[in-house]
């Protein structure tokens, strides 16, 4: 097994700058595992097992293919994503891709993320990363401390991130079965006149560039269209909507990266009847397992408008305390040290949470002390105009959807989010 792992975790040598370009650390995988393919173009003959196994560190990934007719070809991927054949990714998703801060450095665990749309996808991973850097690799047994965690060289930096990839693609498989897309020289499709030519999704023609839309591709194509048609209901049809000067994701996408499975709602379970009591014609999609790694949301905007989604305890209490915020539609993370954070209540009464909210300008992980059994209420107010969002700063906001009443305390730290 050891071998095997060492096999699969390779160094990237070529890559320059620090940049992890998802094409050439996947590739360099695949050429290391000809022996373990996929066959995109074949249905399964067994029963497909739900995603809610434990996952191993990682995987291997299948050779390089072109999209198969099976999976719905490339307008098929459009559709899916966008609702039509005529959009194209902007030139924030082109530019986008996967990359680490300073190997060594106090934030070396951390990737680098856009303000666009793709910062959604990138935050996800970001988790990811951080599971696997605190609770997946051989040395995380030896004592999981923020130090342990930020002092991460290069190699360890490659190894998180396709360990962080690969779970996304096993998961959206079934952990059966996962589609890497690269490029290739020639055309895939035969454009109709319907259909706007962007010269990449055609035939993932630019290595080098493009990565986590090559990702994104590999996602769906894993899930495959067929699945995605069935994981979506009658209040969403694709991934991906029209933000003013962008392209964002849907809570299905976002769903799809953290449990396999792109339900587009955030409670627990199937909802059968709609707010009058009557069957719906179509049931509404939400979370069925737990997953690896959770989601908290809070935005004032809809909170004022009574509208704020209320997540389930799927997502809430992941298997293990890494959370994906959403917080005032920007994406963020939140950490803790201490897996038995999620199983031992007395765990819950006072303890920290580590934040980082992938901006240029964040320095260092800020550090938060949770205290459940103070008695907030008897605290003098911020603001005594009953805003909570004046008085709390988003975050606190976030946090408390979880930890409904806690005291929060920023240690020195300027709130900052």
């Amino acid at each position: 097994m050891e071998a095997e792992l060492q096999q699969i975790l390779v160094q990237v040598s070529d890559l320059q700058s620090w940049r992890l370009d998802y094409v050439e650390l996947l590739q360099q995988e695949v050429n290391k595992n000809p022996d373990r393919l996929v066959d995109v173009g074949k249905e399964e003959q067994e029963e497909k097992p739900p995603p809610c196994g434990t996952l191993p560190a990682l995987y291997s990934i299948p050779r390089r293919l072109v999209i198969s007719p099976s999976l719905g070809g490339t307008p098929s991927l459009r559709r899916i994503l966008f609702g039509g054949t005529f959009h194209v990714f902007n030139y924030e998703w082109r530019k986008s891709f996967f990359q680490f801060r300073e190997p060594n450095s106090e934030l070396s665990f951390a990737l680098e993320t856009d303000r666009g749309g793709a910062r959604a996808v990138q935050t996800v991973i970001q988790a990811r990363i951080i599971k696997y850097l605190l609770f997946s690799r051989q040395s995380s047994s030896d004592g999981r401390t923020l130090h342990s965690l930020c002092a991460v060289g290069q190699r360890e930096q490659e190894r998180a991130l396709a360990a962080a990839l690969s779970d996304s693609l096993w998961l959206a498989g079934n952990e059966l079965s996962a589609t890497v897309t690269l490029v290739t020289e020639d055309y895939c499709i035969t454009p109709h006149l319907d259909y706007k030519l962007d010269n990449f999704t055609e035939r993932f023609k630019e290595e080098g560039s493009h990565g986590l839309i090559l990702f994104l591709y590999s996602l769906i194509c894993s899930r495959t269209v067929d699945r995605l048609r069935e994981d979506l209901d009658s209040t969403t049809s694709h991934l991906l909507h029209i933000s003013p000067g962008n392209f964002v994701c849907r809570q299905a996408l976002l769903n799809l990266l953290l449990t396999g499975r792109a339900s587009p709602h955030v409670f627990n379970g199937t909802l059968n009847f709609g707010e009058d009591s009557q069957p719906l014609e179509r049931p509404l999609q939400g979370i069925l397992t737990r997953s690896d790694v959770g989601y908290l949301h809070w935005s004032r905007e809809q909170m004022e408008r009574g509208r704020l989604p209320q997540v389930g305890s799927m997502l809430k209490t992941p298997r293990f305390p890494v959370w994906v915020c959403c917080i005032n539609s920007s994406f963020s993370v939140l950490f803790s040290l201490n897996r038995s954070l999620l199983s031992d209540w007395k765990m819950e009464h006072l303890f920290h949470l580590y934040f980082y909210n992938g901006q240029p300008s964040q320095r260092t992980t800020a550090r938060l002390t949770i205290d459940t059994h103070s008695h907030h209420w008897e605290a003098s107010s911020r603001d005594s105009d009953g805003d909570p969002e004046k008085r709390f700063p988003s975050l606190e906001m976030t946090i408390k959807t979880k930890w409904d009443g806690a005291a929060i305390n920023w240690n020195g730290t300027l709130p900052f989010y």
